[in-house]
């Protein structure tokens, strides 16, 4: 069976890829490591990249997880690229991104998330079951906020302007994080949020199943 190398949202885990049924492929999910002080996106990309036990993977990145596929990509040869519910370059990022990055609220406002905060993110992030917002409080309850702290300045700050050849981005035209003015995607899901990877599961499935076919 052939692999899918998989990188997850910002703070998500291996669950984030759970619900997916991708046909004659295994997912492996590359577990995020603790950036070291000074890090840059591209020398943690490198370090992601030992997780790859073969050559010209596939690679598979949700959110901020698609920017760490991007990056690996620029540094060895890939496949071919899917990102979900990200962007491919910094012109895809929207303007409030751009304003916080500019402001460094980021550095100013604290990250750790508070039951003030949590409605407005499960807003931001699309989360609409009971199942899905216990995930959620579950996956916020293991996140390292140093790591939270690097992964959003890096988000904000990315600088990126090369788009690898086979990429393809599948995205929610109502996604909040990423909103879909801003994005070119080749695979667009109705009514679909930020977090369509689990209660989409199924039209995500067939998008990626679409283009593993080559159609």
């Amino acid at each position: 069976m052939k692999t899918i190398y998989c990188i997850s949202g910002l703070g998500a885990d291996e669950r984030a890829f759970s619900k997916l049924k991708v046909d004659g492929y295994e997912l492996r999910v590359i577990p995020w490591l603790m950036p070291e002080k000074n890090e840059t996106i591209e020398q943690y990309a490198e370090r992601m990249r030992a997780g790859i036990a073969e050559e010209k993977p596939v690679l598979m990145g949700l959110s901020f997880g698609g920017m760490i596929c991007t990056e690996i990509a620029k540094q060895v040869p890939v496949d071919k690229i899917i990102i979900i519910s990200s962007i491919k370059s910094s012109k895809e990022i929207p303007f409030w991104m751009k304003a916080v990055a500019t402001l460094k609220l980021n550095k100013i406002v604290p990250l750790r998330s508070t039951r003030l905060t949590q409605p407005i993110q499960n807003k931001m992030l699309g989360v609409q079951s009971e199942e899905e917002k216990t995930l959620v409080a579950s996956l916020r309850k293991k996140v390292d906020l140093p790591y939270t702290n690097w992964a959003v300045h890096q988000a904000l700050n990315w600088k990126n302007d090369w788009k690898h050849p086979n990429i393809y981005h599948i995205h929610g035209d109502k996604d909040n994080m990423f909103p879909i003015k801003n994005i070119k995607a080749d695979y667009t899901i109705k009514n679909a949020g930020h977090f369509m990877i689990m209660n989409r599961a199924k039209e995500v499935s067939a998008c990626i199943n679409c283009i593993l076919a080559g159609q």
